[in-house]
């Protein structure tokens, strides 16, 4: 009903895409300009920041297109109308996810997809079928990564009410922290998104095995690998979480 509806007006639709695109390529700007005065960022060069900027950008854009809208749980927990869709035949996720549904968000994932495809023909990476596979496992699982970030921050509204701003710094602020090598940051900050928030397995891992570069904290051999556990696992958490603040809501009474 919501693609309908956007689709109705397809020339602001277009416009609104565009802008979007726009946006959202900012960031990379910002990249380009840091190039402009250096040859390396943290020893990373710009093909190689290049492709976690893809990595992270794609993954993250089909997370949010899918359940960026749960965002605003918040607003139906406080206002009771939540109770609506609980009567509905209808799994209550979905229906979140489902709210006011903004086909606008394809931006940021074309904008990515743009900037992993460039990214995967400048870089300097020995292709082999392993290799070739991995790049869109690696996506695949990352936008699983960041989509159970956004369930489990919808989770944490039933307690918290009024947390989209909490959400968006694990989530938003997680892409963007994800754009950068993790060789520029602190070795406390790394291993707090390798083991606690597993945000490395969307691109620092996978892109380091494909760069032939050590792994982030002397991860093991098949760390690369691990991406569709680590989806899986954060999944299930964000499941189980779900269903925790889903149990615990209690309706305004009005």
């Amino acid at each position: 009903m919501w693609i309908r509806s956007t689709l109705t007006y397809r020339a602001s639709f277009a416009l609104t895409v565009c802008g979007n695109l726009l946006l959202t390529g900012l960031d990379f700007v910002a990249i380009l300009l840091m190039f402009a005065h250096v040859d390396a960022l943290g020893g990373w060069t710009l093909p190689e920041v290049a492709l976690l900027y893809g990595l992270s950008g794609t993954a993250f854009g089909a997370a949010q297109l899918a359940f960026g809208s749960v965002a605003s749980l918040g607003g139906r927990v406080r206002d009771g109308s939540l109770d609506t869709l609980l009567v509905r035949p209808v799994p209550v996720l979905a229906q979140v996810a489902a709210d006011r549904f903004a086909l606008r968000r394809l931006g940021r994932g074309v904008q990515g997809a743009a900037v992993l495809g460039w990214a995967l023909a400048a870089v300097d990476v020995d292709w082999g079928v392993v290799k070739v596979l991995l790049v869109p496992v690696t996506v695949v699982c990352g936008a699983v990564i960041f989509g159970s970030l956004f369930v489990a921050g919808g989770a944490f509204q039933f307690v918290a009410q009024d947390a989209a701003e909490v959400q968006n710094a694990f989530t938003y602020g997680g892409t963007t922290l994800l754009q950068y090598p993790p060789t520029v940051f602190g070795r406390d900050l790394v291993r707090g998104v390798t083991f606690v928030l597993p945000l490395a397995f969307v691109n620092w891992v996978p892109a380091a095995y494909l760069l032939g570069r050590p792994y982030p904290l002397g991860l093991p051999a098949g760390a690369a690998f691990a991406a569709p556990l680590v989806a899986v696992g954060c999944a299930a958490a964000a499941g189980a979480a779900w269903r925790a603040g889903l149990r615990s809501y209690r309706s305004t009474g009005s």
